[in-house]
């Protein structure tokens, strides 16, 4: 893919993903390509309002085309960045790192991978200061080791970001959540510096143990994140397969606050909590999780007309609402004026103190805020809108509120549809998976009952790749039609 803006004289991107087909497999390279893909091109060249040219290779099979393509992108005049998802390997002859292709094997790797040494060579011929490259890799044993040892830089002259982590267990294929990390909090509307992308990239990520950063983060709390550098809150864990009984006790894991010192995040990126509170979600878009006792708080002024949904409930302003936070409701009028999407205040750790401490209502005041600001900012169909709707749906979870969640995440998966996104792309796919894990946390049987025809309405657009969702929601929906009206 070849995207170029106006002007003349643009910068250039190279997007790699690549890895062994079958059991080689140690990531899921490939999968990241459409969340990058989905970023503007200036944005991933870094030459906002001027052109940009951006190349993808999706698993490719032949080293020469590769070392071809890398050429020619660093003979462009301009800016370079190389973002690159896959692994790394040693040849059993040379005993030199090597980039897997899609026919790599353990026996093949001089052959059919990309020698780690042809990289550096056609980068350090351009003028220093003008290449980054971003990885996201995974290393086999030999290749872990050489990594550990400081053998996969590429010359004083290229900028490196981003993670090389040791294989993970047998049969076990990591996700590139770095990379999607990245190009989650670009997708929500923030343009943070690269080294402030960076740590919330790492901060937003799960990293196996005795994974490297490039650079390394610091991990003193006394160095505090800046305020218009902190990353969305994170995004919750991945669903389990409809079906699955939730562990007992407990709706989620605690989420991290998303600083400098938090170098995991449980879960994988989804839609922006941003994917992009996706993951995966980027992620990276709360309003109170609607509940018996009454409406849900919103902000002071009236949003722009969001489409007719059955999910919209009534709502309050937060100034109606108590707060015992003064951090929480400094937020709400912060934001409720343009600080948040200003960059002057970052409402999201007030929002999951308030959170983790069980305020539920004054964490969803103060996030309807910054929805009702993004609405009249950016648009309904806006990802900063849809960022705050995820969070609203990410929070009813943690109040423990699954059929306002399940409500939510469907409002979600909906709006993603009218924004002409696929049944099959991850955001829309993630968006159902939790709506339809969340149905199933429902007690209420009348509740569960009234949200079921909308739920099958979407499993039967957006069937997941959960073999039999539909079944197991139907079967289940029968099982309520025939019992009581609460269950146990």
């Amino acid at each position: 893919m070849v995207i170029t803006g106006e002007n003349s004289a643009p910068g250039t991107a190279l997007l790699l993903a690549a890895a062994p087909a079958g059991k080689g497999r140690l990531v899921d390279a490939a999968s990241v390509l459409p969340a990058l893909a989905a970023v503007p091109a200036p944005v991933l060249t870094g030459t906002t309002g001027t052109a940009a040219t951006v190349i993808e290779l999706a698993d490719p099979l032949d080293p020469q085309t590769v070392l071809t393509r890398i050429r020619g992108a660093a003979a462009a005049p301009g800016p370079l960045f190389l973002y690159l998802a896959g692994q790394l390997h040693v040849d059993r002859k040379q005993r030199q790192l090597h980039f897997a292709l899609a026919r790599t094997t353990p026996a093949t790797v001089r052959y059919t991978a990309l020698p780690w040494h042809w990289l550096a060579g056609e980068l350090r011929a351009r003028r220093p200061g003008t290449t980054t490259v971003v990885v996201d890799l995974v290393a086999d044993g030999e290749a872990w080791q050489q990594v550990s040892e400081g053998h996969a830089g590429l010359g004083p002259g290229t900028l490196l970001y981003g993670r090389i982590a040791p294989a993970p267990g047998r049969r076990t294929v990591a996700p590139p959540a770095y990379l999607r990390a990245m190009a989650t909090i670009w997708r929500s509307g923030a343009r943070p510096s690269f080294a402030q992308l960076h740590e919330q990239a790492a901060a937003q990520s799960e990293h196996p143990a005795g994974a490297l950063l490039f650079p390394p983060i610091p991990t003193s709390p006394a160095t505090p994140q800046p305020p218009a550098a902190r990353a969305p809150l994170p995004t919750p864990p991945e669903p389990q397969p409809p079906g699955t009984p939730a562990p007992a006790g407990a709706t989620a894991p605690a989420v991290h606050a998303p600083t400098s010192a938090d170098a995991t995040v449980a879960g994988a990126q989804a839609p922006a909590l941003g994917r992009e509170f996706g993951g995966a979600v980027p992620p990276a878009p709360a309003q109170t999780p609607q509940s018996a006792q009454g409406p849900v708080p919103a902000t002071t002024q009236p949003a722009p007309a969001r489409p007719a949904s059955a999910h919209a409930p009534a709502e309050r302003p937060p100034s109606e609402v108590p707060s015992a936070d003064p951090q929480v409701a400094a937020a709400v009028p912060a934001v409720a004026s343009g600080g948040a999407l200003s960059g002057r205040e970052d409402p999201h750790p007030a929002i999951l103190a308030a959170a983790r401490a069980g305020r539920h209502t004054e964490a969803a005041a103060a996030a309807a805020a910054c929805e009702g600001e993004a609405l009249r900012a950016y648009g309904p169909a806006s990802v900063q809108a849809l960022h705050w709707l995820e969070v609203r749906a990410d929070l009813a979870r943690l109040a423990r509120d699954p059929a306002r969640s399940c409500e939510l995440w469907m409002a979600v998966a909906d709006a993603r549809l009218r924004r002409q996104q696929t049944a099959d792309d991850p955001d829309v796919e993630g968006a159902v998976d939790r709506a339809h894990h969340q149905w199933e946390q429902i007690r209420d049987a009348a509740r569960a009952r009234r949200l079921a025809p909308e739920l099958v309405r979407l499993r039967r657009r957006v069937p997941g790749r959960q073999r039999g969702a539909l079944q197991l929601l139907q079967r289940r929906l029968e099982q309520l039609q025939s019992g009581p009206s609460v269950t146990s």
